[in-house]
């Protein structure tokens, strides 16, 4: 067995509530950064599919590239956090993420696009892991959940933010959605400047070896099943060759990747000894079926508001307030709640219950569905967001010693992106099907003449005569809720999981305590 090493600790005077405060505007910018990467791109992505002649798979894979990248990564830059200066760290992830912002900007393919995606999600893996690593290095559990509704509120003001001013950049003349990959760029120099100046951390530092082969093997095995997942039933039939080679080739290259890490990696990229915390086990589960369902469904909502509705990608960016307004509330009151209290479980309990309800409310929308009831059902999922996401490695990190801090908070945020890698490649499938399947079958039925919009290709619907459009229009609407209803049995497996995880009232220093050793399974 594998001897840890001691961690090695360059002293230095610990930050004063100035200096944290100081660092934390620069944490916050990175944040912002991370988050407006993905928003302030929602609602130009059909825009882009169409200008790029992409397919449904296509869509599907411009958000699945970044999800996947950022899976990989995240744990990555969890064990440099325990090697490396986190500053350091933390503006070289911000780097990475202008380089991938400069390609994306200029690429004229949709491989080139995807491909730029990837690099993206790099940098925003390692500025979601290490932004979390720093604060908890700086600030005790107690004190932790303030900030952490910091976090979901610059969140929150990046998911309303983004989708508007994508919008708005790929309405106005003259700019168009290449801008969009801009936009982040100013923001992320910002955070670079104002963390050179602010940010001073002792350097924990111990040992360590990066498993850069068991990474490599868990993110390839899942990208060829997502591969199959999102391209058969277009590229090639389910039961073709091709379809049973993908899925041999998925589950051999994982069952690799599962001796990689129990019997050959020294420090493996997910510590199998992290699962003998129970607290661990149950916020990995539920931060899986979470990715799942809220990736899974929310991620086509801009396809619902600009293809079923016939919004401009401004309007649909207007759509989002609701959700996002809810979590803003939401994550600030209950960081608030949770530093004076100390408890935080009935508030994460709380918050996958209003998560289930608000996802299932949106499983019953179409294209005819009232908008202000979407408004509703949007905040009463944003408020359970609020209160859910942030304060989930809130009590992983609680449990963790100091040492595998970093590695513990990225291996919940690394399966939280695996689950939603899998639920948009999955439900984008599905959703293809679904609106092929209906416009085939509308068209059929009405004797219209078969033209090539009978296919995965998503069409500018805007431009289909009338009684195309309200096919389209149809086939979307629908197809999007009944998306939405597959969510909710993930999300009511997520909500069973924080039931069952174990409250532990939280730390006051930053230091370990023998009251709060985490629980070990079995």
């Amino acid at each position: 067995m594998t001897q840890t090493s001691v961690p090695a600790v360059e002293h230095a005077a610990p930050m004063t509530h100035r200096e944290i405060l100081g660092a934390l505007r620069g944490l916050l910018l990175a944040m912002f950064v991370a988050m407006l990467s993905s928003t302030v791109v929602d609602n130009a992505l059909p825009r882009i599919v169409t200008d790029l002649h992409g397919t449904q798979s296509g869509y599907t894979w411009i958000v699945v590239a970044t999800l996947l990248a950022m899976t990989a990564s995240t744990p990555i830059w969890g064990k440099l956090s325990d090697q490396f200066q986190k500053k350091t760290l933390v503006q070289t992830a911000l780097g990475i993420y202008v380089i991938g912002s400069i390609v994306a900007s200029l690429a004229q393919s949709m491989g080139v696009l995807i491909a730029a995606r990837a690099v993206q999600g790099l940098g925003v893996g390692g500025v979601t892991a290490l932004v979390q690593v720093v604060i908890a290095s700086m600030v005790p559990p107690r004190e932790r959940g303030r900030y952490s509704g910091y976090i979901g509120a610059v969140f929150a003001i990046a998911t309303i933010s983004g989708p508007l001013i994508g919008g708005v950049l790929v309405d106005v003349p003259g700019l168009g959605w290449r801008s969009c990959f801009f936009v982040g760029i100013p923001v992320a120099a910002a955070a670079f400047v104002v963390l050179q100046r602010t940010l001073h951390l002792p350097l924990v530092k111990r040992e360590v070896k990066v498993d850069y082969l068991g990474a490599t093997l868990i993110v390839g095995g899942v990208s060829t099943l997502l591969l199959w997942v999102s391209l058969a039933g277009d590229q090639f039939a389910w039961g073709s060759l091709t379809s049973y080679g993908l899925v041999v080739l998925g589950l051999a290259v994982l069952a690799a990747a599962v001796l990689v890490e129990t019997r050959v990696a020294q420090e493996p990229i997910i510590p199998p000894h992290l699962f003998r915390d129970r607290t661990t086990v149950l916020a990995t589960v539920a931060s899986v079926f979470v990715g799942v369902a809220l990736f899974g469904a929310t991620v086509y909502l801009s396809q619902y508001f600009q293809i079923a509705r016939g919004m401009t990608p401004t309007h649909a960016g207007l759509m989002s307030i609701a959700m996002v307004g809810g979590l803003l509330v939401s994550s600030i009151i209950s960081g608030r709640i949770i530093s004076k209290t100390g408890r935080w479980k009935n508030l994460l309990v709380g918050g996958m219950a209003l998560v289930v309800l608000g996802i299932f409310l949106l499983s019953f929308i179409d294209e005819r569905t009232p908008l202000l009831e979407v408004g509703l059902f949007q905040a009463i999922l944003g408020v359970g967001l609020g209160a859910t996401m942030q304060n989930m490695i809130l009590a992983v990190q609680n449990n963790a010693a100091p040492a595998d801090l970093g590695t513990t908070s990225s291996v919940v945020s690394f399966f939280r992106s695996m689950g939603g890698s899998v639920g948009v490649s999955a439900l984008g499938a599905l959703l293809a099907s679904r609106v092929a399947s209906k416009v085939q079958h509308a068209v059929a039925a009405s004797a219209m003449p078969v033209s090539g919009q009978q296919s995965h290709k998503i069409p500018r619907v805007a431009d289909l005569p009338a009684p195309m459009r309200h096919i389209y229009e149809h086939a979307f609407g629908t197809s999007i809720g009944e998306l939405f209803l597959v969510s909710t049995a993930f999300a009511i497996a997520a909500l069973v999981a924080v039931v069952f995880i174990k409250e532990v009232p939280l730390r006051t220093t930053l230091a370990s305590e023998p009251a709060t050793e985490p629980e070990l399974m079995g």
